[in-house]
């Protein structure tokens, strides 16, 4: 069973027995809102987008986990910053809350980026207030209530909670002399999930044959670090795949790699069911 809003999210539900496990795609979406008004080109707009990953994760509630994604873009508003991450100087007037500014705002990549990439602007003048307060109604808003309600339904039930924060990176981005990586998880240096869910996921994925880093160049940022809370046994893990193994990163098409990719992407999901259903019955022992 699946539930919609319109242009701004979908939320499927386990499709047989459901297990303490949610996995989000935040940054999939590709439905551009009439009133965007960018002025970038949108071949390079759209490199911005997580492309496919929602498609990539599709068997998850069959996995036993609740899978939600968004469908307007990244590029519109960032539901993985935080409400207050906003560029004072992209708006027409003065904000009517404190504003905490971050590092990816000062980069141009904030709640709503002034930059389309490093020195490109993403529009040709500034944002009202009114309008950045309605994209944080209409699409930050539902987003965020979704995934909370999400994890902490789950939590009252199980008592447990394991997260699964979903990405795609650039190629270019974690390339080294040692070859490239093909999966980066990031629990911010351990402190948004349990070590020992963050270490499965990456021992499925190097069984799998891929190469995996632990946070480095990518921790985790506003989503995993809201909703998680091990200490409850919450755990939340941003997972980064890179896009050269599924899809041609300019022209945005998939390659002979997707499919391949998705049976393993699959097959990590089974096993985070597994590891799910351990920790319920070693809880219950």
């Amino acid at each position: 069973m699946s539930f919609v809003i319109e242009d701004v999210l979908v939320r499927a539900e386990p499709l047989g027995e459901r297990l303490p496990v949610v996995v989000d795609s935040p940054h999939s979406g590709n439905v551009y809102p009439p009133d965007f008004g960018f002025v970038c080109p949108m071949p390079v707009l759209r490199q911005a987008e997580d492309s496919y990953v929602d498609e990539l994760f599709a068997a998850a509630p069959e996995a036993g986990a609740v899978l939600l994604a968004a469908l307007f873009p990244r590029t519109y508003i960032d539901v993985n910053r935080a409400p207050d991450d906003i560029d004072a100087g992209l708006l027409d007037g003065p904000w009517p809350w404190p504003l905490s500014p971050s590092d990816k705002t000062a980069a141009g990549m904030g709640l709503i980026r002034r930059l389309c990439r490093p020195g490109q602007p993403m529009y040709d003048g500034r944002l009202t207030v009114a309008q950045v307060i309605e994209r944080i109604e209409r699409c930050y808003r539902p987003y965020h209530e979704e995934l909370c309600a999400a994890i902490e339904g789950l939590h009252r039930r199980f008592g447990r909670v394991y997260h699964l924060n979903c990405h795609s990176m650039p190629s270019i981005a974690v390339a080294d002399r040692s070859g490239p990586v093909d999966f980066v998880l990031g629990d911010r240096d351990g402190t948004t999930s349990d070590p020992a869910f963050s270490n499965f996921v990456c021992e499925v994925l190097t069984e799998l044959g891929y190469r995996v880093r632990m946070n480095d160049p990518y921790k985790g940022v506003e989503l995993v670090r809201r909703y998680s809370d091990p200490r409850r046994g919450i755990s939340s893990l941003q997972i980064e795949i890179n896009r050269a193994l599924y899809m041609e990163e300019q022209s945005l098409r998939k390659t002979s790699g997707f499919e391949g990719l998705r049976a393993d992407v699959t097959t990590l999901l089974h096993r985070i069911g597994d590891f799910a259903r351990l920790s319920l019955a070693e809880a219950a022992e």
